[in-house]
C-alpha cells in the first residue's frame, strides 16, 4: 500500500537520474551557460530575480493588474533567461520537482481545452495569463531555495500586508463608502461597514490577508529576538482583526481552517520536547479552547451570529440565493462539456455562461475553485488539480518531518505554507477571489515554498537546507 501511495504521489520519482539523461534538458538547458560565466548581472541572477517577485508581492494590493501582468511578463523573461543558462547537470537539488510536473501537466490540459474550446480566442487570451502565473511559481521555486530570500519574501509580504490592515481597520472607525451592496439588503447588517482597504471588495481583502494571519503566527516562531516576536504577533493581532471586519463568510472559513491546521502542526513540531501528557492532550486542549472561544463569539456577539447563522440560510439570504442560481448555471455547463470543458478563464466563461444563466443572475466566475476548473478544463483538468494538491501537501509533510527530525526552524515557514493553502482552498469554495492577481500569486508563493523544500527520498539527510541559518531575514 505504501508503494502505491509513494507512486501516486510521485514520492520516488527518479528525477535527477531522469534529468541527467534527458535529450530534452540537454538540448535547451545550458546553451547560454557560456555567456552567464562572463555575464556580470547574471552572477547575481538569484537576487535580480528576488527584486522581481519582490516588486510582485509590493506593488499587488494597490495597482491594476494591468501593472501585475508586466511584471509578471518581466519575472517569466528572466525566468527564461535563467533557465537558459543553467548548468546541464544541477550541482546541487534539481530545479524540478513533482509539482513541478503536475504544474505542467496542468498547463497542457488548459492548452488542450484551449484547442477544443468552443471560444477559442477568449480562452487563448486566459491560457496566457494562466501560463504567466504557472511560470511565477517555477521563478519562485527556484528563488525560494535559498533560505535566505524565502525570509526576505515572506517578511516583505507580511509588512506589506500590515500596511493594508491598518488602513483597513482606519476604514472601519472612520468609515467608508460601500462601493456595492456585499451584504443582504433586508439583512440587521445591511448598514454595517465591510472594510475593503486598497482592494475595493471585502472578500478579495480576506482572502488576500487570509496567508499573513497564518505567516505571522509562525513568524513568532522563527523570528528571533522579542522586538521582532512582538512585531509578529501584532501583526496576527492587526491581519485578524481587519480579515474579521470584512465579514466575509468564506473568508472566516478559510481563517478557522488556516490557523487551526497551523497550531496542529505547530503542536505536532514541538511534540518531540513536549511530556507524554501533553504530547497526547496539547492538540485537542488547544483546538477545544479555540473552537469553544469560537462559539462564545457566536453566541454572544450579534453581528457574528447573524454572519454565521447566514451561511445556514439557503436562499432566503440573497447572497445564498445568488451563489445557488449562479451554481445551477455551471452545473449546466460542466454536463455539456465534461470532459475537456470550454477553456480556462473568466473570459471564456463570459462568453458561454450567458446561454445558461438565470434571469437577473450575471456572473463572472463559478463562485467556487472546484467548479471553476471543472468548467474551464473538465473532468480531467480538475482530477490533475486535484492530484497537485495531494502530491504537493504529501511533498510538505515528508520534507516537515525531516526538517523537524534535524530541528531546522525553516520548517515554520513550511506550516505556514500548507495552512495557507488549505485556508485557501475553503475559502475558495464558497467564492472565487482565488483567481484575482492578488490572492493568485499568493497562492502560486505558497506552492513554490513547499517546492522549494523538496528532497528525494533517497537523499541522505546531510543535504538537507543548512541549519545553522535559522534566521536570515530582517523584520
Amino acid at each position: 500500500m505504501n508503494l502505491v501511495w509513494q507512486r501516486l504521489t510521485l514520492s520516488d520519482l527518479p528525477l535527477k537520474e531522469y534529468l541527467a539523461t534527458s535529450y530534452l534538458r540537454r538540448c535547451s538547458i545550458g546553451l547560454l551557460n557560456s555567456w552567464r560565466q562572463s555575464s556580470i548581472l547574471l552572477q547575481w541572477g538569484d537576487i535580480i530575480a528576488a527584486a522581481l517577485i519582490s516588486l510582485i508581492y509590493v506593488l499587488a494590493p494597490f495597482v491594476s493588474s494591468t501593472l501585475i501582468g508586466v511584471l509578471l511578463i518581466a519575472c517569466v523573461g528572466f525566468w527564461l533567461l535563467l533557465t537558459l543558462s543553467d548548468e546541464p547537470i544541477p550541482a546541487n537539488a534539481p530545479l524540478v520537482t513533482p509539482i513541478h510536473l503536475l504544474v505542467l501537466l496542468y498547463w497542457g490540459i488548459a492548452v488542450v481545452a484551449t484547442a477544443l474550446s468552443p471560444v477559442k480566442k477568449a480562452a487563448l487570451n486566459d491560457l496566457a495569463t494562466l501560463t504567466l502565473y504557472l511560470l511565477l511559481f517555477a521563478l519562485c521555486a527556484r528563488v525560494l531555495r535559498s533560505p535566505r530570500l524565502r525570509s526576505w519574501i515572506i517578511t516583505l509580504y507580511l509588512h506589506i500586508s500590515l500596511i493594508v490592515s491598518v488602513y483597513g481597520l482606519r476604514q472601519w472607525f472612520f468609515g467608508a463608502a460601500q462601493l456595492a451592496t456585499w451584504v443582504d439588503p433586508e439583512s440587521p447588517l445591511s448598514k454595517t461597514t465591510r472594510v475593503y482597504s486598497y482592494l475595493g471588495n471585502p472578500n478579495l481583502l480576506a482572502g488576500y490577508l487570509m496567508p499573513a494571519v497564518v505567516l505571522s503566527l509562525v513568524a513568532i516562531f522563527v523570528w528571533q529576538g522579542w522586538v521582532k516576536k512582538a512585531l509578529a504577533l501584532t501583526m496576527v493581532v492587526v491581519n485578524a482583526a481587519c480579515l474579521v471586519l470584512t465579514f466575509s463568510r468564506g473568508g472566516w472559513i478559510g481563517l478557522v481552517v488556516g490557523v487551526l491546521t497551523a497550531i496542529a502542526l505547530l503542536v505536532y513540531w514541538q511534540s518531540l520536547q513536549l511530556p507524554p501528557f501533553w504530547r497526547t492532550w496539547s492538540l485537542p486542549i488547544i483546538l477545544g479552547g479555540l473552537l469553544g472561544l469560537l462559539i462564545l463569539a457566536v453566541i454572544f456577539v450579534e453581528p457574528v451570529r447573524l454572519r454565521v447563522f447566514s451561511i445556514f440560510a439557503d436562499r432566503q439570504d440573497s447572497s445564498n440565493n445568488y451563489r445557488r442560481n449562479v451554481w445551477d448555471a455551471v452545473f449546466e455547463m460542466i454536463r455539456d462539456r465534461p470532459i475537456i470543458g470550454i477553456g480556462p478563464g473568466h473570459n471564456a466563461f463570459n462568453k458561454v455562461y450567458p446561454l445558461y444563466q438565470r434571469p437577473r443572475y450575471s456572473a463572472l466566475s463559478a463562485y467556487s475553485i472546484l467548479l471553476e476548473v471543472a468548467v474551464e478544463t473538465g473532468f480531467v483538468g480538475l482530477a490533475c488539480f486535484l492530484w497537485l494538491i495531494v502530491v504537493t501537501f504529501n511533498s510538505a509533510f515528508m520534507q516537515l518531518r525531516r526538517l523537524r527530525e534535524s530541528g531546522n526552524v525553516q520548517g515554520f515557514w513550511l506550516i505556514g505554507a500548507c495552512a495557507t493553502l488549505l485556508g485557501m482552498l475553503a475559502h475558495g469554495t464558497v467564492d472565487t477571489i482565488w483567481f484575482r492577481p492578488e490572492v493568485n500569486t499568493l497562492w502560486w508563493l505558497m506552492v513554490a515554498i513547499i517546492a522549494s523544500y523538496w528532497r528525494p527520498l533517497h537523499q541522505d539527510s546531510s543535504q538537507a537546507i543548512n541549519s545553522s541559518n535559522p534566521e536570515s531575514a530582517s523584520s
